[in-house]
């Protein structure tokens, strides 16, 4: 009698244990993103903005190398407040550099803003998208591929495709609507 309450417990943990186990599906959002033309228009605007900013660093930078050799030069000949003037105008520009580096470049910068400001619609998107797929095929956990915490994948349980055909489907509804109007 013990025996068969011992087995009969273990199955019913088992049978248990079985029903309530997860479905996992991987997704890669890097290739989403890359599939979607929407991402990659935007991508480029930020690209020309980061090049833009990039130009006028390095007037800023020629222009300080010029100013400063300059005043290298004609140090000896300058007196008092010339050569204070001079000095200052240097510094300020020197100083200018370092701002607008710090501003735009750095850890907290505006470029730094601007790709925040150009992944998080996106990743809102997929977010929603994953979210539809998850329900629809009864899946409890999906990673993403894109973190490297994945191993090993088989095919079949990438669902990325199905993600960007969601997120296309949105697409194509939106433009029809808009063209409708």
């Amino acid at each position: 009698m013990k025996n068969f309450r011992i087995v009969f417990s273990f199955i019913l943990f088992l049978l248990f244990g079985l029903s309530n186990a997860q479905k996992v599906g991987v997704v890669d959002t890097e290739y989403i993103l890359n599939k979607m033309p929407q991402y990659k228009e935007a991508e480029a605007r930020l690209n020309a903005q980061i090049d833009t900013w990039q130009s006028e660093l390095q007037n800023l930078q020629s222009e300080y190398e010029r100013k400063r050799s300059a005043f290298e030069s004609e140090k000896v000949l300058l007196i008092g407040d010339q050569l204070k003037l001079r000095e200052k105008e240097v510094m300020d520009l020197e100083k200018n550099i370092k701002t607008t580096t710090s501003l735009r470049f750095g850890a907290t910068g505006e470029i730094k803003k601007l790709r925040t400001n150009l992944v998080q619609p996106f990743q809102d998107q997929i977010w929603g998208a994953i979210k539809t797929m998850a329900e629809k095929n009864g899946i409890g956990i999906v990673l993403d591929k894109t973190s490297n915490n994945v191993l090993f994948l088989q095919k079949r349980f990438d669902y990325s495709d199905k993600v960007l055909d969601i997120l296309l489907k949105d697409t194509d509804k939106k433009e029809k609507t808009k063209t409708k109007k």
